[in-house]
């Protein structure tokens, strides 16, 4: 991902004019150990099953991944100049760590790997994924996902 200070003046000055926004409500519970967690994947890198439609610019939605899917079967449709795919392009686990995921499972360290994970299209406005997100917590929670590792790319 590139830097703001190496992106031309007009791009750092919009990116950094960014609002942040404040959320009322804190999403931050206490739950069962590491150990006994079901955990779900959230990446902002764009990523969709081949497929899948692509993400439009902006988008404000998510592609459900099952957790089988072969990464030679996922790709990535964010597309910017300011964007390095190079990561991604060399292996998944940059972007979406399900093999890591499956390793810590493996070992003990936690307790399973949700059915489905979830990406959106980085670079979205935040203000415009509340209710996406609110549904989204539905799922997961019918998946029966006590954990969530959010990956903003």
């Amino acid at each position: 991902m590139v830097r703001a200070i190496d992106l031309d003046e007009q791009s750092r000055k919009h990116i950094l004019g960014v609002p942040c926004p404040e959320f009322a409500e804190t999403a931050f519970v206490v739950g069962p150990p590491l150990a006994r967690r079901r955990v779900a994947l959230i990446s902002t890198a764009g990523l969709h099953r081949r497929n899948d439609r692509p993400f439009a610019v902006g988008a404000n939605d998510y592609r459900a991944i099952p957790g089988d899917t072969p990464a030679a079967d996922l790709v990535m449709s964010h597309v910017s100049t300011n964007y390095d795919r190079t990561g991604f392009q060399q292996d998944l686990n940059v972007v979406l760590p399900l093999d890591r995921l499956r390793e810590l499972v493996a070992d003990g360290a936690v307790g399973a790997v949700a059915a489905y994970h979830y990406s959106f299209m980085g670079a979205t406005d935040p203000t415009r994924l509340e209710a996406t997100g609110r549904h989204l917590a539905g799922l997961l929670k019918a998946d029966q996902v006590d954990a969530v590792v959010l990956l903003p790319v």
